[in-house]
């Protein structure tokens, strides 16, 4: 397995939107390796940044688009889809307990709206997800000509606690593009497996929160 990467993530005063200058201040991660490690298609290559506030965790990823996009016709945004990794999507995973990084949280958000939320267990040695979670996470997104942006607001609810400054989190960031033969899965720290794995605990990162 490959070193774990690591992250900053600023404390922020405002609730940022895809816009806000709160963005200038985070740390910008670079996604440019597929789940095996090798070198991504530069046109797929992504940007992700992270802010946390008094009420929660935000996220937003920035993506260049040179091709059509594989989204739904008619996306639904009330609620969370499943199945949305089977189309554009960016995720991130986030495991709150450092000591447990096999209870762990994913976030998806589409460059539709669209959204899921689900908690992971793989305390048994499998998968177990409970699809009936309710994190309260919040979707944005916003499509230009060759490019998008999507953001989440995740509040601490969702976590069952709140960070402090110095404490670290471990976690994942990825992203699924394309269809076919020729679909990307992209990873900020690649899990290194066979086949595409985006759930392998032992490849998260840090994440370290910081006032």
């Amino acid at each position: 397995m490959n070193a774990s990467k690591v992250a900053t993530i600023k404390y922020t005063e405002s609730e940022p939107g895809l816009d806000a200058s709160a963005w200038e201040s985070a740390e910008v991660l670079y996604v440019d390796t597929h789940w095996s490690g090798e070198s991504a298609e530069p046109a797929r290559r992504f940007e992700a940044r992270m802010v946390w506030s008094d009420n929660g965790l935000f996220v937003r990823f920035d993506c260049e688009q040179a091709e059509p996009l594989v989204v739904s016709a008619e996306p639904f945004l009330d609620s969370k889809t499943i199945g949305l990794w089977d189309r554009d999507v960016c995720e991130i995973f986030i495991a709150p307990d450092k000591n447990e990084p096999r209870r762990y949280f994913e976030f998806e958000v589409a460059p539709t709206g669209e959204w899921l939320d689900v908690a992971i267990d793989m305390t048994s040695g499998e998968r177990v997800p409970v699809w009936n979670y309710r994190s309260g996470m919040q979707a944005a997104a916003h499509i230009e000509d060759g490019r998008f942006q999507m953001a989440i607001r995740i509040p601490w609810g969702a976590f069952g606690k709140k960070p402090e400054p110095g404490d670290v989190w471990l976690g994942n960031i990825f992203r699924c593009v394309g269809q076919g033969e020729t679909r990307s899965y992209l990873a900020w720290n690649p899990t290194m497996t066979e086949k595409p794995n985006f759930h392998v605990p032992e490849a998260f990162g840090e994440f370290h929160f910081i006032r």
